[in-house]
């Protein structure tokens, strides 16, 4: 933990891809229930500064981490440039924020499809930024996913202008976020709580530009009360634990990759609901997220199979001009995705 490589060592000794993304599943149930209590019982309607509150819990932990010398070491500054920090602390505001407002204005149909979006938008994002293609049976396999996921979770469209804006704008800062993350981790010695740690100053500065614009007035008159505060503070740490497990999971996987997970879990809690709680989502919407399964499975089994449209691919010589290039090891998502695969 006293350098760089130490730490990125041990991160990827003791939290491989399985654990990773196991951890990052179950933070992301936690916190889905967290913020309903938050946002329905506790009455909670200010987006932003939910998010805003969550990074300034995740960094207060940090501080302490750095003060007993628990956070792993940052690389050098002039390993990364600082516009690659830069970049991802923006976008991370723009992911975080304009998720959770989407999530308020929007029919959770129109959410759900927006986030199925984010899929294609990954894979031309990498392609423009590094070059990376993806082979024909996973960009198929993607499809049918997405597709089932679609039919298992969009049983409402309702349109709203406004909700519809945000939506479309938090696309693109969703996507470019999971790939700088998953990026810088593995084209330098990153671990996940060193970046978080450079990044959530900037992120908490966007936030705190983006408050007064979009949430509504009332914050301050808000009842502050001890369980209402309690709640907010529960709501905190999982967010903290969110990030630092999705981070962990970029870092050891892909963009892609995340991504996919997500839809699974979308797709198990829909499935938990209708085997265990007796909801009755339809058998529409049953055979959809079957499907889904089914397209996991073999978009898994095709990530344990060398693949032949990308091996043996170099990454560009170039360097991106917001991005420090990647590793030639490491260039490769679908590599990545060998070992296995929001935002609230």
């Amino acid at each position: 933990m006293h350098s760089a490589e130490g730490a990125k060592r041990q991160q990827q000794r003791f939290c491989g891809p399985s654990v990773a993304l196991t951890f990052n599943f179950a933070v992301a149930v936690g916190i889905i229930m967290a913020n309903k209590m938050v946002m329905g019982t506790v009455g909670f309607k200010f987006p932003i500064a939910l998010s805003l509150i969550h990074y300034a819990v995740a960094f207060v932990l940090m501080a302490t981490l750095k003060t007993l010398s628990l956070l792993p070491v940052a690389p050098p500054s002039k390993s990364t440039p600082f516009s690659s920090i830069f970049a991802l602390g923006a976008v991370m505001s723009l992911s975080t924020g304009l998720a959770n407002v989407s999530l308020k204005h929007n029919s959770v149909g129109f959410y759900q499809m927006a986030k199925i979006a984010v899929t294609p938008t990954i894979v031309v994002a990498e392609f423009m930024l590094f070059q990376k293609k993806v082979s024909s049976k996973k960009a198929v396999t993607l499809a049918v996913v997405s597709f089932g996921v679609a039919v298992a979770t969009v049983t409402d469209l309702e349109f709203n202008f406004f909700g519809a804006c945000v939506a479309l704008a938090w696309i693109v800062p969703s996507a470019v976020n999971k790939i700088l993350w998953s990026s810088l981790q593995q084209s330098g010695n990153w671990t996940a709580l060193a970046l978080m740690w450079k990044t959530t100053p900037i992120t908490i500065f966007f936030l705190l530009t983006l408050m007064p614009l979009l949430d509504p007035p009332g914050l301050l008159l808000f009842n502050w009360n001890f369980r209402n505060s309690c709640a907010v503070i529960i709501s905190a740490l999982f967010g903290f634990l969110l990030q630092w497990s999705g981070a962990l999971a970029l870092g050891a996987t892909s963009a892609l990759s995340h991504v996919v997970l997500g839809q699974f879990k979308t797709i198990v809690i829909m499935l938990s609901g209708y085997l265990i709680f007796g909801s009755d989502p339809g058998i529409t919407s049953v055979c959809g997220a079957v499907l889904a399964l089914g397209g996991m499975s073999f978009y898994t089994y095709l990530g344990l199979k060398k693949d032949p449209a990308t091996s043996g691919k170099k990454a560009p010589s170039r360097q991106n001009s917001f991005m420090a290039r990647p590793k030639v090891a490491a260039d490769d998502s679908d590599d990545a995705d060998s070992e296995q695969d929001d935002t609230v």
